[in-house]
């Protein structure tokens, strides 16, 4: 009765990832929706980056309800890239689960045995004697992973660069600044923090020149959005060099700009929205004033 009620189950779960890729698939379809259409890798990313967030967000909150939803969230983006790059014919959200489960099984000789793991791909010797230890367990995982990307460097085209080591997979503002670190262990880096103040006005003079670009000239969107990231990137470099973590100093300007912007509506005898742009000025002099404890800011 166990068994079937658990087949069941599997069934039912199996049959509802079916439907939701079946809506995707429908979405993206010639009688779908012309926003989903419209969309493609570059264009759905920071959507990506914004659901992870706020699924860690949830968690950090302990709101499972909400995290019920924000998973469904994330979970949409995956089938949202699977369902484009079907349509492209470059790779299925079959392909995705198949390498999902391989890599999971390769992963755990220790749960699936190593005949199976060996199979799935794994060519590490690790001992899948664990004894009820998540510390083997790591090593284990560690290990398998180091020869799995071993393979991978071999069948690679082109040298392997300084950079390799930086991971992609991680915050811009982090990633930005581990690239200028590394290339700053081979000379490739500013002298000191100062010239760093030159180099962002020489950034900010050409994101300017691209924003004044015609707006018709097809090439003005890319070229404000290449200028600007050259400008960030500085900006966090700066801040290496004065010791600064550009994502924790974000964060802390972000803290203050919620809570003075939260006086602000406090203080305000009208909508913010029905104010003109001095009166709102004043009240944001007000609001930091009123927090000055809080740090310096805008």
């Amino acid at each position: 009765m166990e068994a079937d009620l658990k087949k069941t189950e599997e069934v039912t779960v199996a049959e509802r990832f079916a439907e939701s890729v079946a809506i995707m698939a429908r979405l993206r379809g010639p009688d779908g929706c012309p926003w989903d259409r419209e969309q493609s890798f570059d264009s759905i990313r920071k959507y990506t980056l914004e659901e992870t967030y706020e699924v860690l967000d949830a968690i950090e909150r302990r709101d499972w309800a909400h995290l019920t939803e924000e998973l469904g969230d994330l979970l949409l983006q995956v089938l949202f890239y699977a369902q484009m790059a079907q349509d492209e014919g470059k790779f299925s959200i079959e392909e995705v689960l198949e390498g999902l489960n391989r890599k999971l099984i390769r992963r755990h000789p220790h749960v699936f045995g190593e005949a199976a793991s060996a199979e799935a791909g794994n060519r590490a010797a690790v001992d899948a004697a664990i004894e009820g230890s998540s510390q083997k367990v790591l090593a284990n995982w560690e290990q398998i992973k180091k020869v799995e990307k071993a393979e991978k460097a071999g069948s690679a085209k082109g040298s392997e660069s300084l950079l390799d080591g930086v991971q992609r997979a991680q915050p811009a503002l982090a990633e930005a600044a581990k690239l200028g670190s590394k290339a700053a262990k081979v000379g490739f880096d500013w002298p000191e923090w100062r010239d760093l103040l030159t180099k962002v006005e020489e950034e900010t003079a050409e994101l300017v020149a691209a924003v004044e670009m015609p707006k018709d000239n097809p090439v003005r969107q890319a070229e404000v959005e290449s200028e600007l990231g050259d400008l960030l990137f500085t900006v966090v470099n700066q801040g290496r060099h004065l010791g600064v973590d550009a994502e924790m100093a974000l964060r802390g300007t972000n803290a203050r700009f919620r809570a003075r912007f939260k006086v602000m509506e406090s203080e305000s005898m009208r909508p913010l929205g029905e104010l003109g742009p001095g009166e709102l000025e004043a009240l944001w002099v007000s609001a930091k004033r009123s927090l000055a404890g809080e740090g310096a800011g805008r």
